[in-house]
């Protein structure tokens, strides 16, 4: 079983604190994070940076940039729905 160490603990603390005072910026955007997990990855990440006891991600959770795609989705066209023609009254003379 993995374990963290105290600089990870102490990077995440920090991380968490800055998201709460909304001065915590994500990466390349400088969007501001709002979200705890992502508050957390940040911490985790800077932990890892300063060499701190961090176990390594998961390569099932890090994104790999490419997105799957069904075929069927991709390659099916549907037809526009049409409309039913509604009947009309029509009057009757006598």
């Amino acid at each position: 079983m993995a374990q963290y160490g105290k600089k990870a603990a102490t990077k995440v603390k920090k991380a968490m604190h800055e998201r709460k005072k909304g001065t915590l910026k994500s990466g390349k955007s400088g969007k501001k994070v709002t979200s705890r997990k992502q508050a957390v990855a940040i911490g985790l990440s800077e932990a890892r940076k300063a060499g701190g006891k961090v176990p390594r991600k998961s390569a099932s959770k890090s994104n790999s940039g490419t997105k799957k795609t069904t075929a069927s989705k991709a390659t099916s066209k549907r037809k526009p729905a049409t409309k039913k023609k509604t009947a009309r009254k029509t009057t009757r003379k006598k």
